[in-house]
């Protein structure tokens, strides 16, 4: 592999946080890992700003309540699609507060309420327990409750990372399946393929943010050792066909180990004729969405998927 470009602001917010002393994610509980996680989001991340309504809400799921925070941009109570939000974190770490400023700047970015789903992690609940919540969080807003303030015209399945898995496997599972349609789905940096080994998996395996130990990690958190992770809710690169999927946006980050991944997503979306939009970042590492006070030029990256979600929406 040639030397990779690498953007300035990339470089440097690498370097800082390979300074920082202390074991890596992947030597870590789980616990302190998701308290190193939400210290990194407090740290590099945005501020919220300012939006007409965010409000904790409470789903009812299958096992039990699922936390979830509505994001309303204006005080409109027309008929509009929500865009439902499951976070990155490899399905054991991340929670509201980590994508706090993202799905505040996503609902202002695009006019549109944003619910951010906090479904139950591993290894407290291993697979399919995450897939069971986001199914059931989509299940709940397509009923258009009286908690957004007002009616849920569709459904925009989104997410980063394990959430972008989450996400397409929702689409997947409940597309014409819903009392409203699934109008879009964004996947950023989505993990698509759970057996995956070269390529990416191999050129970015360390040094760019996402290690392929942390990876690992957290995969044998989530999987028990008997489980399939071919299964399309484990991979949805699995899935037999693709065709009836909705117009979907996928963004990837070229030093990214998921790259291949998300790449691979989009050609079976486009091959299934599903209307697709494909986006990389050149230079840009894995996790970039939640980072956008540590590396600025993650903001543009974020301005441009939302231009083309709108696009997509309108198309």
């Amino acid at each position: 592999m040639t030397t990779p470009s690498v953007r300035p602001d990339v470089q440097m917010l690498l370097g800082m946080l390979a300074s920082q002393p202390g074991p890596p994610m992947h030597e870590l509980d789980a616990a302190t890992a998701r308290d190193m996680y939400n210290a990194m989001a407090q740290m590099a991340d945005s501020p919220r700003g300012e939006l007409a309504e965010v409000k904790e809400l409470t789903i009812a799921g299958d096992a039990g309540a699922i936390p979830a925070r509505l994001y309303r941009p204006t005080d409109a109570t027309h008929p509009a699609p929500v865009l439902l939000f499951f976070h990155g974190g490899g399905w054991v770490i991340g929670n509201l507060d980590t994508h706090d400023s993202a799905c505040a700047a996503i609902a202002r970015g695009l006019g549109l309420s944003v619910v951010s789903v906090d479904y139950r992690l591993a290894p407290e609940h291993r697979f399919p327990a995450a897939v069971d919540d986001c199914l059931a969080a989509a299940r709940w807003l397509a009923t258009s409750p009286a908690e957004i303030g007002h009616p849920v015209s569709g459904l925009i399945p989104a997410g980063d990372s394990a959430g972008g898995t989450l996400a397409a496997i929702t689409s997947q599972q409940l597309a014409g399946q819903l009392p409203v349609s699934i109008v879009a789905q964004w996947l950023i940096y989505p993990g698509t393929d759970m057996q995956a080994s070269s390529g990416s998996m191999e050129d970015f395996a360390d040094g760019y943010l996402l290690t392929r130990e942390t990876m690992d990690w957290f995969m044998n958190h989530y999987f028990e050792g008997g489980d399939d992770r071919t299964d399309p809710r484990a991979s949805p690169l699995a899935a037999e066909s693709l065709k009836g999927q909705p117009p979907t946006l996928v963004f990837t980050c070229s030093l990214d180990p998921l790259r291949d991944q998300g790449r691979a997503y989009a050609a079976r979306l486009i091959e299934a004729g599903v209307p697709t939009i494909f986006r990389e970042a050149e230079g840009q590492i894995h996790g970039s969405l939640t980072l956008r006070a540590g590396i600025p030029s993650a903001q543009a990256d974020l301005d441009g998927n939302l231009a083309a979600l709108r696009l997509l929406l309108t198309a």
